[in-house]
């Protein structure tokens, strides 16, 4: 091959050679590639439903699913239904708090001590109990009603008697100053006296008996059952109405 001198013009400056498409086997193989997508898409439309035939199983499940739904709905309703239910009927049987403090019963001293029990005591009948207490510490009446006595009343001392709706009465002795008078109608929770040691008494504290058909019972058992329970000192779940009306 001969060199080509410097000198010599260059024949093939300023031209641009364009390549011959190639006319291998990777363009056949490029275009049956495509070729084959589309006869792989055409067999997949062909096996497509026909929009116009419908799916029995399919419309089986959205019945199944539309009943599921009322029910659901249904109940729903019969809940809330049930629940306006309630609160009307609590409406109408809601009491007020004059109703409610009616027949509330509670402890007839804010403190104090448990001294002496119901029963025979030195060969006679201790018909009520004793609460040791402060002397001139308000004392309240235990359930409403009227009072039928107040005064000094022989070994009781200066005491007040309540009668109260049920027949039943409560005598509240040896007080140091009584602050209701007969013919007074007074509520549970209501200052009735001050405790003291008039009458046969032995030291400052309060007696309370509880009679009922005119005969004197345990009041320790008679306020358990109303809700009072002296030994424990716990009175009423109405208490709190009874003292804000």
């Amino acid at each position: 091959m001969r060199q080509r001198l410097s000198s010599e013009p260059d024949r093939y400056r300023g031209r641009r050679r364009v390549p011959t498409p190639p006319r291998s086997r990777y363009a056949v193989a490029v275009t049956s590639a495509f070729v084959g997508a589309g006869v792989v898409a055409l067999g997949a439309a062909a096996n497509l439903p026909d929009q116009k035939q419908v799916d029995v199983q399919s419309l089986k499940g959205l019945g199944t699913v539309q009943a599921a739904d009322d029910a659901l709905a249904e109940r729903e309703a019969g809940q809330a239904a049930s629940r306006s239910d309630s609160r009307d009927a609590a409406a109408k049987t809601k009491v007020s708090a004059a109703d409610a403090t009616a027949d509330v019963w509670l402890l007839p001293l804010e403190e104090f001590e448990f001294t002496g029990p119901y029963g025979v005591r030195w060969g006679k009948l201790h018909a009520g109990i004793d609460l040791a207490a402060h002397e001139g510490l308000p004392y309240k009446a235990v359930h409403a009603g009227k009072v039928i006595q107040a005064g000094y009343y022989g070994g009781y001392g200066y005491a007040v008697t309540i009668q109260h709706d049920d027949g039943t009465e409560a005598i509240y002795a040896h007080s140091r100053r009584l602050l209701v008078k007969k013919g007074d109608v007074v509520k549970a929770g209501q200052v009735i006296g001050q405790v003291g040691n008039s009458g046969a008494s032995y030291g400052t504290h309060l007696h309370l008996e509880i009679h009922v058909d005119g005969k004197p019972t345990d009041p320790i058992p008679f306020l358990r059952q109303r809700g009072v329970d002296i030994k424990l000192q716990v009175e009423s779940v109405y208490a709190g109405m009874a003292a804000a009306s």
